[in-house]
């Protein structure tokens, strides 16, 4: 089906389920019949101000913001505050949007490694924790939602049990992961990098092994997304080394999941428009202006930044998610994301955003050999001298050059960014960025003391003050070594 006809027979759906719904009553959806009369009726929402109708829904009322009562919410703390939110995740989202996705994540690379034998063993699946509560709703992380109501069958072909997956201490349950896991034909792994990557590890620890093809020789496919998987490529194809290793990227959240990796290597992912999902764009310069003017799928232009609006199946009217995306091809759609609304760094005007830190730390990485686990960037303001960036980078990896690591870091990050270069000129607002070596775990210390371990907790990339660099400068002056750029 053409991919315009196939959203508009989605937004004709969702509005017609809302109708009767408190918050359609309230807009007047009754009288929405064109994408201008929904634009017109229905205000662009952050969450906060959408959370008095999710506030009323957790109470146990009926046909809030979507049909019948709501008894599940993904709990997710995003990556710059500390507040909860508490995303409804309906019974249509949950086998229109999430479980569909997951079905088509496995067609997709069946069509394309036509040889797979994924069925002959089993797949480590990294969930988080559901919440105990007495009230009138359960919450919990997303992964952990979806995989308390997969079908019975699929227990068969995933570890850990799940009483082990749905555990909320994270180091009793990396560990449990393991014993579990180890004597297992693993064939496929699904879940967040950074945290999966704790799994694999504790894997290599308890068995000794050069690899861990040494444990698990039919070993295919990894399913991942949350975060940029690139900054982790090397680690992985080190942990893993075989050309035979396919990854495979998925673009989810808590609000639904919007695209897949449908082709190897391609430069974007397939966006899945009948998964109860209307998406609205807004050009991101227009944005930063304070616009609100959406457009739809047929005026997108190829690699412009656009803040993705959503309408979803689990009752978010023209909500915004934060996300910045780039489309890369318009036959099909596909589109990557370049980065956050909220999460930039333009302490001075520079407007880097993640995917020019990302892109750039991967060349200095690959320039000069080394491998990273996490890092953050969280500015130097001016005081007598110009300001800059710090950089806490955990390595696994370190440079044998730091200082010709930094350079390159630099020059890429000025080649990605114009307003980052003009700042750069002549050390006037920003010096060269300073680079420091975490080697005491200190962003997992940072995630446990801040509550935040779990899986859809995610080192922020990039800030704009100085609260999580101040605090990983704390917990590093605990330990004996002291704190100092390399």
């Amino acid at each position: 089906m053409h991919p315009f006809k196939v959203q508009n027979k989605v937004f004709n759906s969702i509005i017609k389920k809302g109708r009767m719904t408190v918050f359609g009553k309230e807009h007047n959806f009754q009288k929405i019949k064109t994408y201008n009369s929904f634009k017109k009726q229905i205000p662009i929402r952050s969450y906060e101000k959408l959370y008095p109708y999710i506030y009323k829904s957790m109470q146990g009322k009926k046909n809030i913001l979507w049909p019948g009562k709501v008894k599940w919410y993904a709990k997710s703390s995003g990556t710059t505050n500390s507040a909860s939110k508490y995303i409804p995740i309906t019974n249509d989202s949950l086998k229109e949007c999430h479980f569909k996705a997951g079905k088509d994540m496995l067609s997709l690379y069946a069509n394309n490694f036509p040889n797979y034998n994924l069925y002959n063993g089993k797949g480590i699946m990294l969930g988080g924790s559901i919440s105990n509560s007495k009230s009138m709703y359960n919450t919990g992380d997303l992964s952990a939602i979806l995989l308390k109501h997969f079908p019975f069958w699929v227990s068969y072909h995933r570890v850990p049990d799940l009483k082990t997956a749905l555990m909320s201490n994270w180091e009793k349950k990396i560990e449990l992961i393991a014993d579990q896991a180890i004597n297992e034909n693993i064939t496929n792994l699904t879940g967040v990098p950074s945290w999966m990557l704790l799994v694999l590890k504790k894997i290599m620890e308890k068995t000794k092994a050069q690899n861990l093809l040494d444990v698990w020789p039919n070993l295919e496919l990894y399913m991942h997304g949350g975060v940029n998987f690139s900054p982790y490529q090397k680690i992985y194809t080190e942990l893993i080394p075989t050309s035979k290793m396919n990854y495979m990227e998925g673009y989810n959240a808590s609000e639904g999941f919007f695209a897949i990796q449908d082709k190897k290597n391609s430069d974007g992912m397939l966006l899945m428009l009948d998964y109860g999902i209307f998406y609205e764009f807004i050009a991101l310069e227009e944005y930063k202006k304070g616009s609100i003017q959406t457009i739809t799928l047929e005026d997108i232009e190829l690699y412009k930044n656009y803040v993705i609006i959503i309408s979803t199946n689990a009752g978010l009217w023209r909500y915004e998610i934060g996300d910045v995306v780039q489309f890369t091809s318009n036959h099909p759609y596909r589109l990557k994301v370049t980065g956050r609304t909220k999460h930039f760094i333009n302490a001075f005007g520079e407007e880097l955003i993640i995917e020019n830190t990302d892109s750039a730390l991967l060349t200095a990485c690959n320039y000069c050999n080394c491998i990273i686990n996490d890092y953050t960037v969280a500015p130097i303001f001016i005081s007598k001298n110009s300001g800059g960036h710090q950089w806490f980078i955990e390595f696994k990896k370190k440079p044998k050059d730091i200082e010709l690591f930094t350079t390159i870091l630099d020059n890429e990050l000025q080649n990605k960014n114009s307003d980052y270069k003009t700042k750069r000129e002549n050390n006037l607002i920003l010096k060269k960025p300073e680079i420091i070596s975490l080697i005491n775990n200190e962003f997992y210390i940072w995630l446990k003391e801040s509550n935040k371990l779990g899986g859809q907790n995610k080192i922020p990339r990039l800030s704009n003050d100085r609260k999580l660099a101040d605090h990983l400068l704390k917990i590093n002056s605990k330990f004996s070594t002291k704190t100092k750029p390399i």
